[in-house]
This record gives structure tokens, C-alpha cells and sequence, in this order.
């Protein structure tokens, strides 16, 4: 059974610029499938269709009747005052609104109502409420809970006060417990931590439903995805495998495109040379003969040379460093109220050194980064930068002071360069042509 169909998809955001350009696929009944494409190729879009967020310009979107389908992506936004366990809750609505309707209903027949009618709903109600795991909606809260690493006491927090990671652990919980049909997952290991991410995987192992999930992290992708459909130019490429397979069978591809282009071109070479000798001897019988060969030369399918996908030429702005210390901290502790994030860290860092601060979610890691960038101030312990030290700082979301300007502006205004600068080292991270008079605003996250 088919649970997604996309046939001959269009979108554009600018006039003449279509970022899918007759997308088909077809997903069926429990399949994992990842979705790759170079940055800005409609991943994030195409998702958003599905769901019905967002319109298309031409073709047609079709979900298998009756599925329910789920994204992973922003965090939704939720009333001021929410904890963890009203977010998780939120889940469960469908189950509260037949619970409620039940209790009113018996509350009827208790008061001495006999209408068959009501007799009928009620009974109807209580099957539905029962198959659709009303009576275990807890222990599936707490099993999910404690797979996702969500405890007792981070339930009872506010939601508004969590970190990122966080968030998006408690987003992710709330999908799985709404116990959808398909599951739609944008970069769902962005924002987890490694237990998280492993449960994670274990889940998909199990889900007996449909997974389409947008990742570069190809771990993940290896462990759950067993089909890739990659997007390129605005139309599909399928893979019949994981993300090893994929990365393989893609070189193998160019490799084959590229010895079939190359072929054709020989070929080419040689009738355009016998044409053109036909042509020398001047006799109307060859130039005959030569004319011909050009017609069959202009039918040709020609096929276009085949291209990789450009590397990042990235080099950063490293000086050449004097002196060993680059960092020392000393007795480092920070907390949020009552909540202690961490306490007494001492750390030293030396020049040259390659470091990965790593952690559960909410132990304080993007706090550490924002005391040493200055932007947060220590409870307690000293930090010392060394006296040459210039620091560069990417965080988990990227915003712009001024969304309006566009690529080259941006860099021109932010670097105080020349234009030519700013589109090298645009071009050096991809960025090319008419893409750099884009405003940053319509750029993908990646």
C-alpha cells in the first residue's frame, strides 16, 4: 500500500527559480526512507507540503486515507505557563475529549436516562477509547519519558525554560506518543544527546509505521533508513539502500555517466573529423555524405557532462598563535535558580588542541560556550583567555541583525571588505552566481 505519492511536484519562491521542478516518488507502508540533497534544495519544503504547511505551485500530493501523519522540526510554540507534562498531554487530546464525553454520558445513564442512542455512543466511545490505548496512556508517557531521558523533576519544569535539546527531546516524545501513521523527522539528532539519539534509533527499529526523515548525520542514517531518495536540480534520485550504499552507488553513478558522456563525445569527435573531410575533397557526392553525417551528428542524444557536487574550499582565519595558553578556568559554576548546571569545573586549554564538549541535554554545554564568549557571567570561578586569543563562535541557530541584506552586502557590512572579497569567500563556501543577491532571510538552515 502506498502511504505517500508525489507526482510531478512544482515550487518556486521567485520567478523562474523552481527549488522542485517535477518532483515524483512514491513511499510505501512502512518504509524508512531518507531525504538528502545539497542545502537549499527543498528538503525542508517538501516536508512542509506533506503536512499542508505550506502550498505548491503544480502536481499533485497524495496521503493514504485515514493516516496520521506527524513533523519533527520547529518547536511549536505553547500557552505561557505549560510544564513538560501538559507539552506531553497535548498528545493525548483526542483520548481526552472521549474520556470527557464518556464520563458525561455515564454520568446521563447513572441519573436514569435509557435512550438506545446514548447506550449505542457510549458503547462505541469505550471500544474506540480502549483500542486506541486510552487505559495505558501513562505507562506509554513513562516509557517514552524514560527513553528520551525526560525525568520526573524535568516534568514538572516549565517548558519555556529549557534548553534547545531539551525542547526538542519533549517534541519528540510528544510525536511518538500521538502514535502516528508516518513520521516525518527534520534533523531530529541536531539537538539530541547520544543516549537520546541511540533510543531514538531503537524506536524507529520497531515503528511498524512510515519514517521519511531529513538528516546529515549518517550514522543515524545507517541505522534506520533502508531506502535514500535524493534531491537534485528539483527532481528525485531513488537508492535502494542506507547511507553507505547510497555513497557508493552515487560515485559508481557519476563514474558510469561520465564514461557514457566521454564515449558519446569520441564518437562525436570522430563523425564531425570524417565530415569534415568528406567536405575537403569538394566533390558533391562527399559533401553529400558530410551533410549527412552533420544530421546525425545534431540528432544525437547528447547527454550532459555529468558534475560532482563542489567541496567546501574553506580555510578559516587562523594567525599564527604565540604562547601555550589559550584558556584556563578555575572553579566554574553557574545555576538557573534553584537548578545548578555545573560546579567547580577546571579546565586548561593549550594551543592547537581539538576539544568535543560533550553531554546529556540541560547540562549547561551552550551556557560554558556563552560564559566564555562573555555573554554570560559565572556564578562562582575565574575565567582567563590568553592576551592574543581571538575567538569565532557558530551557534545551534544562526540569525542575522539585518535579515533584509542580501549574501554579499551581509559580508560587506559584517567584514568591512571589499565586494570582491565578500564573493570569494562566498563562492569558497558555495555560494555562487544570482544565489548571492538572495536576502540571508530566504536561506534553508543549512
Amino acid at each position: 500500500m502506498i502511504d505517500i505519492s508525489i507526482s510531478g511536484l512544482v515550487k518556486e519562491f521567485e520567478v523562474g527559480s523552481r527549488i522542485l521542478d517535477g518532483l515524483s516518488f512514491q513511499i510505501d507502508t512502512g518504509e524508512r526512507v531518507g531525504l538528502l540533497g545539497p542545502n537549499g534544495c527543498g528538503k525542508t519544503t517538501l516536508l512542509r507540503i506533506l503536512t499542508g504547511v505550506m502550498d505548491y505551485d503544480e502536481g499533485d500530493v497524495v496521503i493514504a486515507p485515514g493516516k496520521r501523519m506527524g513533523l519533527i522540526s520547529q518547536i511549536p510554540v505553547y500557552p505561557a505557563g505549560y510544564t513538560v507534562e501538559d507539552v506531553l498531554e497535548t498528545a493525548f487530546e483526542p483520548l481526552h475529549r472521549m474520556e470527557t464525553e464518556m464520563a458525561q454520558l455515564s454520568q446521563r445513564m447513572a441519573e436514569g436516562e435509557s435512550d438506545p442512542a446514548l447506550l449505542s455512543r457510549y458503547d462505541k466511545l469505550s471500544a474506540a477509547f480502549q483500542t486506541q490505548g486510552g487505559y495505558e496512556t501513562q505507562t506509554n508517557k513513562n516509557k517514552v519519558c524514560n527513553g528520551l531521558s525526560i525525568s520526573p523533576s524535568m516534568r514538572a519544569q516549565l517548558f519555556d525554560q529549557l534548553s534547545g535539546g531539551e525542547k526538542t527531546r519533549v517534541n519528540l516524545g510528544r510525536l511518538i506518543l500521538e502514535d502516528t501513521d508516518i513520521l516525518l523527522l527534520d534533523e531530529p539528532t541536531n539537538h539530541l544527546d547520544l543516549r537520546a539519539t541511540e533510543w531514538l534509533e531503537e524506536y524507529l527499529g520497531k515503528f511498524k509505521g512510515t519514517v521519511l526523515t531529513v538528516s546529515h548525520d549518517r550514522y543515524f542514517l545507517d541505522k534506520v533508513v533502508d531506502r535514500v531518495i535524493e534531491i537534485q536540480s528539483g527532481k528525485a534520485e531513488f537508492y535502494a539502500g542506507n547511507y553507505s550504499f547510497y555513497a557508493v552507488e552515487k560515485e559508481k553513478r557519476y563514474l558510469e555517466r561520465l564514461r557514457q558522456y566521454e564515449k558519446e563525445q569520441a564518437e562525436i569527435d570522430r563523425l564531425t573529423e570524417t565530415a569534415r573531410k568528406m567536405h575537403e575533397h569538394n566533390t558533391e557526392l562527399l559533401h553529400k555524405r558530410a551533410f549527412s553525417i552533420e544530421k546525425r551528428i545534431a540528432k544525437m542524444q547528447t547527454v550532459d557532462r555529468p558534475t560532482r557536487e563542489r567541496k567546501m574550499e574553506v580555510r578559516f582565519g587562523e594567525r599564527e598563535f604565540r604562547g601555550d595558553e589559550v584558556m584556563t578556568i578555575k572553579g566554574l559554576t553557574k545555576g538557573f535558580g534553584e537548578r545548578t548546571l555545573f560546579n567547580g569545573v577546571n579546565l586548561e586549554v593549550v594551543g592547537g588542541e581539538r576539544i568535543a564538549l560533550i553531554g546529556d541535554n540541560g547540562t549547561g554545554k551552550s551556557t560554558l560556550l556563552k560564559i566564555i564568549l562573555g555573554e554570560e557571567l559565572p556564578d562562582a570561578g575565574k575565567l582567563r583567555m590568553g592576551p592574543t586569543v581571538k575567538t569565532g563562535y557558530l551557534p545551534q541557530h544562526v540569525r542575522f541583525s539585518h535579515p533584509e541584506r542580501n549574501l554579499v552586502d551581509t559580508m560587506i557590512y559584517d567584514l568591512d571588505c571589499s565586494a570582491q572579497t565578500a564573493r570569494n569567500r562566498l563562492g569558497s563556501f558555495k555560494f555562487r552566481g544570482e544565489d548571492v543577491f538572495k536576502p540571508v532571510s530566504a536561506l534553508s538552515g543549512g
